[in-house]
């Protein structure tokens, strides 16, 4: 085998089929028909002396020996674009950039207003894609750029991702305003035996942001007090306003619907915080245009973190 002898442009095939898991989709993504996406990947075989990727149910699977290359193979080439890149000025007034983010249901209700909103007024030709990808498989899709960033709960621990707080803050329950607890008295802050006497609606999203809702009940031993689970949190305001169910949400969700519903907001004693993070990969770290649009989200959502707040 030897090296020099390899079209190193194979290699943009290589990590795209491992990617995609399809020739087809590898093909489109990199702008080729697909008998030359199949012609690559047999010189790459060839090469190679292995399979590199055999058929499964589920799509391509990479062999071992692709499983060891492939990831080397797409860092140099996240490396290079980088580079390539990192020298052209970007001008948001002008730009056509297509800009891909993963935001859970509550995050697009909190997030993507303001965001697209500053990005009408500074980047108009720009676009703007929310991806639904599960919280844990957001450090793959930032590797695989399938994503350029994400909001939320996050804290994914892999080699090349990068995070920064943007704010920590607490969870609060929210109910009609004719909701009482069942005992004792009705102040700012429910007790401990007044949540154990509630019976509570949750939402239980798949995607970025707040899975830790029901997470902190089961700290608190108050999951047996779940007695309904909706899929989004944009079904709450509604289930919450027509029935005696008490829901848990965060603090910022709360404020934003205090705007717009006649919600009676209670504190919940002990209750952990979390924090709110921006992750991104650390190949787009210089390149201009995704230093900008990550500006833009600090400066439209980063707060102050007060040491006692830790």
């Amino acid at each position: 085998m030897n090296f020099r002898q390899l079209d190193l442009n194979l290699l943009r095939v290589l990590a795209a089929i491992h990617r995609t898991g399809s020739v087809t989709h590898a093909g489109k993504a990199l702008s080729l028909s697909q008998p030359a996406t199949s012609n690559a990947l047999a010189r790459l075989r060839d090469f190679f002396d292995d399979e590199l990727f055999v058929r499964a149910p589920s799509g391509l699977k990479p062999t071992r020996l692709c499983e060891q290359l492939a990831p080397a193979v797409l860092a140099q080439l996240l490396a290079l674009e980088t580079v390539v890149t990192g020298h052209e000025e970007f001008e948001a007034a002008h730009s056509d950039m297509h800009w891909r983010l993963s935001l859970s249901d509550l995050g697009e209700m909190l997030f993507l207003p303001q965001l697209a909103g500053a990005l009408r007024s500074q980047a108009p030709g720009a676009r703007l894609s929310n991806i639904s990808v599960a919280a844990n498989d957001v450090a793959a899709a930032l590797e695989a750029r399938e994503i350029d960033l994400a909001i939320g709960i996050l804290q994914p621990r892999h080699r090349g991702i990068r995070t920064e707080l943007l704010f920590r803050e607490n969870y609060v329950a929210v109910a009609a305003p004719q909701w009482r607890p069942a005992s004792g008295r009705s102040g700012r802050t429910l007790t401990t035996q007044q949540l154990a006497e509630a019976a509570f609606v949750v939402a239980a999203p798949t995607a970025t942001f707040h899975g830790s809702v029901e997470q902190m009940l089961v700290r608190m031993k108050l999951q047996d007090r779940i007695v309904l689970r909706a899929r989004h949190f944009g079904a709450l305001p509604d289930l919450a306003l027509t029935t005696d169910l008490l829901s848990i949400v965060p603090e910022m969700y709360a404020r934003n619907l205090s705007q717009r519903y006649d919600f009676r907001v209670w504190g919940i004693p002990g209750a952990p915080a979390y924090e709110v993070r921006l992750v991104w990969h650390s190949s787009t770290d210089n390149d201009p245009a995704h230093q900008w649009v990550r500006a833009l989200v600090q400066q439209l959502f980063r707060r102050p973190v007060h040491a006692d707040a830790a």
